[in-house]
């Protein structure tokens, strides 16, 4: 009896323990697949796939997915695949759910993960992601906390990036590496190319979750080399997805600025040699480099620049500084090869195109405006340079103020110093269809010194400079606007003294001309000096060209055909009181701006009058006299002498073969 019922309750215990004997042994997890697949893709908005589903039940689960693939959004190949993992295993807090609802999530490792990126010259990309919330879960589903997230580990990754509008091919390797006491860090190394040019890149970070985190610094070393431009950032970001609480050092360096394009979306203009460091953040929604210093060719650099790209295009502000400036490294701003050819550092390619500039017989820059550079970015400059720099130079010092809105240039005004004086320019560069600017340019000359003007000829003088000048035209170079350009331009000057030399060029006298050979200072008091010229379509002709010293009247006559660069200028020196030693011969100022060539012209001497009829024909109405107030303040002589000339003028007009042509 015992017996049969020892039996019976064995039957009735066995058969359920054999059954779920039976069942732990041919479960299999991957029976959850199709249902963990389709969760997924419906929250990424792109077909996954997983070949494998395993589970292992504790206090912290692990769960393993092998095989896993993210697939393209439509219109993309579905080989090879956005993303693919080897392996992906994920450890799960269970005692944390069942207690509180929270989801925790102490550590991911993924294994061999490789990213294909890609963007098409359409605009169309494949890492755009759509992330549903999923079906049944709205508003309230994304009030909820999200995961919290402990330490991501990943094993030779790869990634490979090919995005045609950024001219980009790379590949990038990515790992983490174990830390004592702290999350695995994020190491990568890149290598292909970008922006058309080759680029290697090496980067330390934090770990990949504390990303998110904003309780302590995250930090980064990264090591970049674009082409020849080569880029260093170190330091810590507090939260980096959001670029706030940055304490970063950054180095810049390479043979042209304008390569930094593609790296940082601003405009800059070509230039010699460059190396510039400083300290970066982003605040108001702007990235920003400041306490600055560097060095562009021969010229120092500092300052600050900040860039936000929350418009429809970058808004550049800049306020920069030289102690000491080369102009010639400034000529990429103006269309001209920037640097000089002894600049060090310079690239063959750089050294090649300074001895074509060398070469070309024309001095005004042709080279055509950048209309999409100049139309990439809206910029606000601000420079001061305390010094200018080079033998010959005229200018002391620099100051300008420039705004760039929509591809309109404003100068308002960029300024020169001239000893105790200025020049100084305002106005505006606006672009044309089909390519090109209209210029719309006034420059304002107030008290020069004379000394500063001449000493860049090797002459010598003293006195003040004053002008104003107008410049309309346009094109698609500035040799282009002032080839076709129309305005004017007057310059004045009173009192001081000029050097023997400069008359001597208009044949004066022999003895002065020996003293000036010889190194002997001999000069001459300035009573009156007036140059008024007429542009029209790019040819500058004269309307008062008159130097009138204490002894001596030079005037003059001619055209500058800036098209063409063709100079076409006569001078003629007269004695106030004739002597033996006089040699009145007119010269002939020929040849092009950048090669003039100087001869006398003694087939013109006896056609020539003295310098009362020259004075008396030369003279224009008094409407030139508030430009000689407004430029050095009233001078007497000047006019004296023009009211001479109206009176000589108002009798009869001289000759049409008397006139100094």
């Amino acid at each position: 009896m015992v017996g049969r019922r020892a039996k019976r309750w064995l039957l009735w215990l066995g058969t359920p323990l054999l059954a779920v004997a039976l069942l732990v042994v041919s479960w299999s997890w991957d029976w959850f697949i199709p249902l963990v697949e389709a969760r997924a893709s419906a929250a990424v908005g792109r077909p996954v796939h997983i070949e494998h589903l395993r589970v292992k039940l504790g206090h912290v689960s692990t769960v393993t997915a092998e095989g896993l693939r993210i697939g393209n959004p439509s219109g993309f190949p579905d080989d090879p695949p956005f993303a693919e993992v080897r392996r992906a295993t994920v450890q799960v807090d269970v005692g944390a759910f069942l207690r509180s609802r929270e989801i925790v999530i102490p550590s991911v490792e993924l294994d061999r993960p490789v990213v294909h990126v890609i963007g098409r010259d359409d605009g169309s990309r494949n890492y755009e992601f759509d992330f549903a919330a999923p079906v049944g879960e709205g508003a309230e589903a994304s009030k909820a906390p999200g995961p919290r997230l402990g330490a991501l580990r990943i094993n030779d990754g790869k990634a490979r990036v090919a995005i045609a509008w950024l001219r980009s091919d790379f590949e990038v390797d990515v790992k983490t590496q174990d830390r004592d006491g702290q999350d695995p860090a994020l190491v990568a190394e890149a290598r292909g190319t970008y922006a058309g040019q080759s680029i290697e890149a090496q980067m330390t970070g934090g770990a990949i979750l504390n990303l998110r985190d904003g309780r302590e610094p995250w930090p980064i070393d990264l090591r970049l080399r674009n082409g020849d431009t080569t880029f260093a950032l170190q330091g810590t970001v507090r939260e980096p997805l959001k670029l706030r609480g940055a304490d970063l050092r950054v180095e810049f360096a390479g043979k042209d600025m304008a390569d930094l394009i593609p790296l940082t979306g601003v405009p800059f203009p070509k230039t010699p040699p460059f190396r510039l460091e400083g300290k970066a953040d982003y605040a108001e929604g702007r990235v920003r480099l400041f306490d600055a210093e560097g060095k562009v060719g021969r010229s120092d650099i500092g300052g600050s620049l900040s860039v936000s790209t929350a418009g429809s295009r970058p808004d550049v502000t800049a306020d920069l500084r030289s102690r000491s400036v080369d102009l010639a490294d400034l000529g990429g701003l103006i269309g001209t090869q920037p640097g000089r050819a002894n600049t060090p550092g310079q690239t063959p390619h750089q050294r090649a195109a300074q001895a074509r500039a060398e070469a070309n017989p024309k001095l005004l820059p042709n080279t055509p405006v950048n209309m999409p550079r100049l139309t990439a970015a809206n910029v606000h400059l601000r420079y001061r340079a305390e010094r200018i720099q080079g033998q010959g130079m005229p200018f002391d010092s620099l100051s300008a103020e420039t705004d760039i809105v929509d591809g309109v240039v404003s100068l308002h005004p960029v300024s020169f110093g001239i000893g105790q004086g200025r020049l100084t320019a305002n106005g505006t560069l606006t672009p044309q269809e089909g390519g090109g600017l209209r210029a719309k340019i006034e420059v304002e000359l107030r008290r020069a010194d004379l000394s500063r003007l001449l000493g860049t000829t090797g002459a010598g003088g003293a006195g003040t400079l004053g002008g104003v000048a107008r410049l309309e035209g346009s094109g698609k170079s500035l040799s282009e606007i002032l080839g076709r350009g129309n305005g004017e331009a007057t310059v004045v000057t009173v009192g001081g003294n000029i050097s023997s030399l400069l008359v001597d060029l208009s044949g004066l006298q022999f003895g002065n001309a020996l003293l000036s050979a010889l190194g002997i200072p001999a000069r001459e008091s300035i009573e009156c000096l007036i140059g008024d010229f007429a542009l029209q379509r790019g040819t500058l002709r004269h309307r008062t060209l008159l130097l009138d010293t204490d002894a001596h009247v030079v005037t003059g006559a001619g055209t500058l055909d800036l098209g063409r660069e063709q100079l076409d200028l006569r001078l003629r020196t007269d004695p106030k009181q004739p002597t033996v030693a006089s040699l009145p011969t007119p010269i002939r100022i020929g040849g092009t701006l950048k090669n003039p060539a100087i001869q006398p012209e003694l087939g013109e001497a006896a056609a020539r009058a003295g310098a009362a009829v020259g004075l008396g024909l030369l003279f224009p109405p008094l409407a030139l006299l508030p430009t000689i107030q407004l430029g050095v303040g009233e001078n007497g002589q000047c006019e004296r002498l023009q009211a001479a000339g109206e009176r000589r003028r108002q009798p009869a007009q001289a000759p049409e073969g008397a006139r100094l042509r």
